[in-house]
């Protein structure tokens, strides 16, 4: 009889992949404010510090671009940072030594030097953390060469492409969505890998692709369900990588569905669907599509802390349904 996999939540993987980090790679350290016996801002690192140490989990003060500068020398210096930021928005505080040290030193130096840094990021809306703390900032760091950029959706992928962001020899930011925390799937024990370049198919359809990124990922699986209820039959693409982005398998389900929809929480205008989107333009599926394709993004707008403001900002499940009809009603 075989054992039904265990469940973790989304939280639950990603502690237990840093701790299996650190017992592998004693170059692996964590950096974070509040990280330390408070466990983090949104409770992930846990027991770490317990395990590992003040050396090894360590609470940095209240400067986002302090901490990053360090990291980013501490990589160069052979080390493996993980820094985690409270949250996504604070990113901007440390751009300096993201977008002009990180990503740019390997080239810089010709290839002599890495910075083996991995930078987590909690973000996303939902927590009623209104316009400062609730920002989805992927596309702006998607759009700077030298850095990779992941958002994994579920447990299962937030393990794996965590530790294998901890081993890669680039800079990867790993955006993780707020209300993905608590989120339950299955999760194997040990050690095991996620490439940071694939997208993933989550479930097969004929009518439409919807491909979308993190806490939307579920929504349009959402969506799916009422779709085939209706006889329309929608596949969902799990981004799960926005740089490098998996051209390949977007392109052959685009081609065999003829119709997209890109999903994201992001602000619309410049965000990740409309790279996708141009890059469909751009390829050989674009002869194929049959309807024009169509943007999902959270309104040009500060999110709101209203909750019900919040909550009409960015895309939710009845806006893909009613997306998806709308794409079907133009026929070829």
């Amino acid at each position: 009889m075989v054992e039904a996999l265990r469940e973790l939540t989304y939280s639950q993987a990603i502690q237990e992949a840093l701790g299996i980090a650190m017992e592998r790679d004693e170059r692996v350290f964590l950096m974070g404010e509040d990280i330390g016996v408070y466990g983090g801002a949104f409770q992930v690192t846990g027991d770490l510090v317990q395990r590992f140490g003040e050396e090894r989990v360590m609470d940095t003060p209240i400067s986002e671009l302090g901490g990053a500068g360090v990291a980013v020398g501490a990589a160069l210096m052979g080390r493996r940072p993980v820094y985690e930021f409270q949250f996504s928005d604070f990113a901007s505080l440390a751009m300096e030594q993201i977008v002009n040290q990180a990503a740019k030193m390997r080239f810089m130096l010709g290839g002599k030097a890495s910075v083996p840094l991995v930078m987590r990021f909690p973000s996303g809306s939902g927590t009623g953390a209104a316009a400062q703390h609730s920002q989805s900032l992927e596309a702006w760091f998607a759009h700077v060469p030298g850095l990779k950029v992941v958002q994994p959706s579920t447990p299962h992928d937030a393990k794996g492409m965590l530790l294998a962001a901890i081993e890669d020899p680039d800079p990867v930011m790993f955006f993780e969505h707020k209300l993905l925390y608590k989120m339950k799937g299955p999760v194997p024990e040990g050690y095991y890998t996620e490439p940071l370049h694939e997208a993933r198919v989550r479930r097969e359809g004929t009518d439409v692709t919807i491909a979308a990124t993190a806490i939307m990922v579920h929504r349009a699986l959402e969506a799916a369900e009422q779709l085939a209820a209706q006889g329309i039959s929608a596949e969902v693409v799990d981004l799960r990588s926005l740089r490098p982005l998996d051209h390949s398998t977007l392109i052959k389900s685009v081609s065999k569905t003829t119709r997209l929809i890109c999903v994201y929480e992001g602000t619309k205008q410049l965000g990740i669907g409309a790279e996708v989107s141009a890059m469909i333009a751009e390829s050989s599926a674009f002869d194929r599509l049959d309807a024009p394709i169509i943007r999902l993004g959270g309104a040009d707008c500060p999110l709101p802390y209203n909750p019900e403001l919040e909550k009409a900002a960015v895309p939710q499940v009845p806006d893909i349904v009613a997306a998806a009809r709308r794409s079907l009603l133009v026929r070829a």
